[in-house]
């Protein structure tokens, strides 16, 4: 009987032991994952408030309408008018769109906190537009404007290429007067489109402020022809206030002439992060000397239309959560992955849920590390 007594006595204090070794491991598990949340850095982005209107077509169709492919182009309201009616008994769909509002969705749909300047029309589309945000988890600062709201058109192609023709609208009232110091307050990394660089008072104004709010600046080139357009005007932006840069191949030959691994390396010098993304072979990010190649996923390419934008905004977010370089990379290929699978640029909950899962597992084996620490 006594014999009895003392082995449940000591099965009694390894039982309480480990109870109490689990509470506190618990508790520090707990603690860390707040912490990190606590530490999740805040993004806002400024860009053109386009509704997106998708459009799969022939590349004689391009041809016909004297658009290069993978171009962006503005173009009147009257051209507008003239490629609805040509396009008029083609299937469509519109969804809310533009470079940093796609971006910055992503980041909000992965769990971190962003908010969006752009300027709209008092209309159905603006509406349509501010809602859209909202849905998405992003905080709405959008400027209302006397013209109608911006609507892009996106061809796509049967290779899945996308060629815009934009109507700014309401977005090209967006002036340097309509930002102002107050916005950036509480934020950490503040994402521009490179669309806006054809507007250099408003982006200069827009990065003055950002940088002297302590703010991380990231800028997306958005488009080869843009890059050409305003090289001179790019090149100093990026190496006097620019932290991080987004750049697709034909982007980054436009700036630097170079292939993507030279490309990445001379941007880096300018910056302190440089993405050059190189389609199906994946993307090359580097930190001073630091380069990585992340390869990309296997997947069936239907609409590249916001791949880019959903790479960056993937990239923004891991970064916000402290990963690693390649462990950013990684997060903006799986949803750069994803989002060509579909056309248009809203994936489906599942799909969303998909990436948190891994965003969760990556920093699960963050917080293992720190706990052991």
């Amino acid at each position: 009987m006594h014999l009895k007594n003392h082995l449940f006595f000591k099965c009694g204090c390894k039982s309480t032991a480990f109870f109490l070794f689990t509470q506190v491991f618990l508790k520090k598990k707990l603690y860390l994952c707040a912490k990190f949340h606590k530490n999740m850095k805040k993004v806002l982005g400024l860009g053109n408030a386009l509704t997106d209107v998708l459009l799969q077509v022939s590349e004689d169709d391009l041809r016909e309408l004297g658009l290069p492919k993978g171009s962006m182009n503005l173009i009147t309201m009257e051209q507008m008018e003239q490629i609805q009616f040509r396009f008029a008994s083609v299937r469509k769909r519109m969804v809310a769109g533009g470079s940093a509002s796609n971006t910055i969705a992503t980041i909000t749909q992965l769990g971190g906190k962003a908010a969006f300047i752009g300027k709209i029309g008092n209309d159905e589309v603006g509406d349509f537009y501010r809602n859209d945000l909202i849905k998405n988890g992003v905080k709405p600062l959008l400027l209302q404007s006397d013209k109608l709201s911006g609507c892009s058109i996106v061809f796509i192609t049967p290779d899945g290429e996308r060629t815009f023709a934009t109507y700014l609208g309401a977005a090209m009232d967006m002036c340097a007067e309509d930002i102002q110091k107050e916005a950036f307050i509480g934020y950490d990394i503040f994402h521009i489109e490179g669309y806006l660089v054809q507007d250099h008072e408003l982006i200069e104004k827009a990065i003055r402020l950002a940088k002297e709010s302590g703010c991380m600046v990231s800028l997306d080139l958005a488009s080869y022809n843009v890059v050409n357009e305003n090289h001179a005007f790019l090149k100093d932006l990026i190496s006097n206030y620019v932290d991080i840069v987004f750049a697709n191949e034909d982007e980054s030959f436009a700036y630097t002439h170079l292939n993507p691994e030279e490309s990445v390396a001379k941007i880096a010098k300018q910056c302190d992060i440089a993405v050059v993304k190189v389609g199906k072979r994946g993307s090359y990010v580097q930190q001073g000397d630091k380069m990585c190649h992340i390869g990309a996923i296997t997947t069936d390419c239907t609409d590249s239309t916001g791949a880019g934008d959903l790479y960056a905004g993937g990239f923004l977010h891991a970064l916000g959560e402290g990963f690693s370089l390649r462990k950013c990379g990684e997060i903006g290929t799986i949803a750069a992955g994803r989002v060509v699978e579909i056309v248009g640029t809203k994936l489906s909950e599942e799909t969303w849920d998909e990436i948190r899962r891994i965003c969760a597992l990556y920093r699960g084996f963050m917080l293992k590390y720190l706990t052991v620490e």
